[in-house]
């Protein structure tokens, strides 16, 4: 009796061993969709093809660049550019934040009168931007900048 019921225990226990021991460690929650986003947007991005209205404005953009910063994780972010022509639809730099859509939409300079929303599409190489601008541009001269501006970036 006394060896059965040391079996019986052997085998309760060495069960409860492989019951455990088989178990799957819980996969670390995905990290935030904005956090993605971030790594994806956090850089500088070179000019490759700009339109406005459907009219290829890429002659006026040699050497434009937009860099986007911050700290992952506490907007608003920033960007700032450079290379722009004397009459853009691009302050020199201001702050960003995500909109409803994290993985397509920022909006630039939230909360000020320059408030613009921006669709985006973003790979590891490749920065895509649109949106229609409906102010007089940034410089020091008023001209045509309203309309629908398509922007693609490269690294």
């Amino acid at each position: 009796m006394m060896k059965a019921l040391r079996i019986l225990s052997l085998l309760f226990v060495s069960s409860l061993l492989l019951t455990f021991l088989s178990c799957k460690k819980d996969d670390p929650a995905p990290p935030p969709v904005t956090d993605v986003q971030f790594d994806k947007l956090s850089k500088t991005w070179k000019i490759n093809t700009v339109s406005l209205d459907g009219v290829d404005k890429t002659s006026d953009y040699t050497g434009f660049q937009v860099t986007f910063s911050g700290t992952k994780g506490t907007p608003p972010f920033n960007y700032a550019t450079s290379g722009r022509p004397t009459l853009s639809p691009w302050p020199a730099s201001g702050t960003w934040d995500f909109g409803a859509a994290p993985e397509t939409q920022i909006i630039r300079d939230k909360g000020t009168a320059d408030e613009l929303s921006v669709t985006y599409a973003v790979t590891e190489a490749t920065l895509t931007i649109s949106f229609t601008f409906n102010g007089t541009g940034y410089s020091a001269r008023t001209g045509v900048v309203k309309g629908a501006w398509v922007y693609t970036f490269g690294l």
